[in-house]
């Protein structure tokens, strides 16, 4: 990736389907980019039995498990795995079967340490409302910042809702909407800090969500 300026301006809200976005050649061949931000937020595909340099995160990395299998020297990650490496964190990528991820870089503060494994498709969700289930992935210990999976049921709706700190949405799959759009499948969602919105779903949805970081 360049470093051309990409949605660099996080007053402002954007809405990305990715799936219509073209693939950009990273310097490892083998893997590709689907920029979204350009401080670190993008969807990368990893071709079959490709690798990439081992490397570090000054300011961490997070990622979740699109499809295939995700692997480091630490472990193998496959679909659905949700992966927070802290701040001087190191690692060697690599994957047999190829993969594709949803990755954020950059965006945590240096006091953080504690890396975070999980697997989203044993782990236990809660109901948190009435047709919202969710799965908590990260909780800053400040409240700052919360990463969460969830889940509303066809015919949901949440009502109107402030953003404080902002958020950003990627949908995994399913119908989500607001009085803003329908979004579908692979459609990412950066909310501006103070934004509202009224989310809602015909016939069901799951997504990720990253919240408060925005402030």
């Amino acid at each position: 990736m360049s470093n051309e300026l990409v949605n660099a301006d996080f007053s402002r809200r954007v809405v990305i389907a990715t799936d219509e976005l073209p693939w950009v050649p990273s310097p490892q061949m083998g893997v590709e980019r689907r920029p979204l931000d350009r401080i670190g937020g993008e969807v990368a595909r990893y071709a079959p039995a490709s690798s990439f340099p081992a490397h570090d995160h000054a300011l961490g990395e997070e990622f979740l498990v699109l499809s295939g299998v995700f692997s480091d020297e630490h472990g193998d990650y496959p679909t659905g795995a949700y992966v927070r490496n802290p701040p001087r964190s190191r690692h060697t990528p690599r994957t047999a079967p190829g993969c594709t991820i949803l990755v954020k870089l950059r965006q945590m503060p240096p006091s953080e340490q504690n890396r975070v494994v999980i697997d989203t498709t044993s782990a236990e969700w809660q109901q948190a409302d009435a047709g919202l289930k969710t799965l908590t992935l990260y909780l800053a210990p400040d409240a700052a910042e919360r990463v969460t999976l969830e889940r509303l049921e066809a015919g949901a709706h949440l009502g109107e809702a402030d953003c404080a700190g902002g958020e950003e949405i990627f949908v995994l799959s399913g119908d989500l909407a607001d009085e803003h759009g329908l979004y579908r499948a692979g459609t990412w969602i950066r909310n501006p800090a103070g934004f509202r919105r009224d989310l809602q779903s015909k016939g069901g949805t799951t997504y990720w969500a990253k919240r408060g970081h925005l402030r």
